[in-house]
């Protein structure tokens, strides 16, 4: 079972994937394109071209999970996009891959910082 944890590094793909390809193809893009380690622990995450779908990989130290998600109508509306050509991914807090993955916006979401340092207050 895949288990999202504030720790994980969450990584969303800014293009488009074709989504005939598989663990071993989307694998080689997270190298090639994010230059980023597909055994890392990280979740790398993917749309399809009409943005109605999404595609999550993760090495969990045994093997690599593949999900797929397709909206039954409709389109994931947001979808960070890349203002820096050498840029090809942004990352994502846990919470924030929750909201993207119920189709709404990621970037509305408020939440308190993952880690804070604790001071006391004289």
């Amino acid at each position: 079972m895949i288990q999202i944890t504030p720790q994980m590094r969450i990584l969303v793909a800014l293009e488009p994937a074709d989504f005939r390809r598989g663990i071993d193809a989307l694998a080689s893009v997270c190298r090639q394109t994010l230059q980023q380690d597909p055994f890392s622990g990280c979740v790398f995450v993917f749309r399809n071209r009409r943005a109605t779908a999404v595609k999550v990989l993760v090495y969990d130290g045994q093997g690599f999970w593949l999900c797929h998600k397709r909206l039954s109508s409709g389109c994931f509306r947001w979808w960070p996009s890349g203002v820096d050509a050498s840029v090809a991914a942004q990352q994502l807090a846990a919470h924030q891959l929750q909201v993207l993955l119920s189709a709404g916006n990621p970037a509305g979401t408020q939440a308190a910082p993952d880690w804070r340092p604790v001071s006391p207050k004289f």
